[in-house]
């Protein structure tokens, strides 16, 4: 009888342990994708522009001279007794689309940026600016204000600035410091604007479906929140529960002392 219940007992840890493994591995099952089914999982990704990006626009030439009023300095102003020099800084001039998608550039004016690729806003901002200039010129564009936020059960939650223009939630996930054993891997939740509009999706790392999402790679501004497992929301609920009648209790103990104290020394008044 007492072998019955020791091999059921092995057999009961053993199905747990393998439970909280399909909790926790990632892409369960990648091994066994056909090459048909991993062909459908690349993606081609470009980071499209929108408003309030912060672009860095520089135009080269072999004239520099002919292209100066493309790359306005940012300029700096001291102030000192008697006078306000201006000297200009190193530090090229930002761009920031506004609302309506647009930047304001030197010379060519107002230029519609939003939706555009980073390549394609450089391709037309040379078109434009050959019209003045002898020679072709060179455009880069940069964006400068590329940010994801992590938030929830991450080993480093914030807010990060990416430097590359393509990221994806694997790399965020990365460097956040992973997912710890609390966080609930099946339901994470990307929450990203489109248009105006926000967008909720949910992804679940255990399954190779991941590469398929279309929140496989991120966009500027998104937020990730892993939540907590079931357990942990249970054991936190637990704890503010037990917090909340230990505080509860000691003001009623509190109140009552206080009352005895006042009657007391009533009655002693009274003799």
């Amino acid at each position: 009888m007492k072998l019955k219940v020791c091999l059921f007992t092995c057999l009961c840890v053993l199905l747990a342990g393998c439970s909280v493994s399909k909790d926790i591995v990632y892409f369960q099952g990648v091994d066994s994708l056909t090459p048909e089914q991993l062909k459908k999982m690349s993606q081609a990704y470009s980071t499209k522009l929108t408003y309030d990006d912060l672009l860095s626009i520089t135009v080269a030439n072999w004239d520099p001279a002919s292209v100066t009023p493309f790359n306005p300095p940012v300029f700096a102003y001291s102030t000192t007794e008697g006078e306000q020099p201006i000297t200009p800084s190193q530090t090229l001039y930002t761009y920031l689309i506004d609302k309506d998608g647009n930047i304001e550039f030197p010379v060519l004016g107002k230029i519609h940026a939003e939706g555009l690729t980073k390549e394609e806003l450089a391709t037309k901002l040379q078109n434009m600016i050959s019209e003045y200039v002898k020679d072709t010129p060179l455009v880069k564009v940069q964006l400068l204000n590329f940010k994801v936020t992590m938030m929830g059960e991450f080993n480093r939650p914030g807010s990060y600035t990416i430097k590359s223009d393509r990221v994806s939630i694997l790399d965020v996930i990365g460097m956040a410091g992973d997912l710890p054993l609390t966080a609930n891997r099946k339901n994470i939740l990307v929450i990203r604007e489109q248009d105006g509009t926000k967008e909720v999706h949910r992804l679940d790392m255990t399954s190779p479906d991941i590469f398929t999402s279309p929140c496989f790679y991120l966009k500027q501004n998104d937020v990730v929140y892993a939540e907590p497992i079931k357990t942990k929301q249970k054991s936190a609920r637990t704890s503010s529960d037990r917090s909340f009648f230990m505080s509860l209790a000691t003001s009623i103990i509190s109140s009552v002392s206080s009352i005895v104290a006042i009657v007391i020394s009533i009655s002693n008044n009274k003799e």
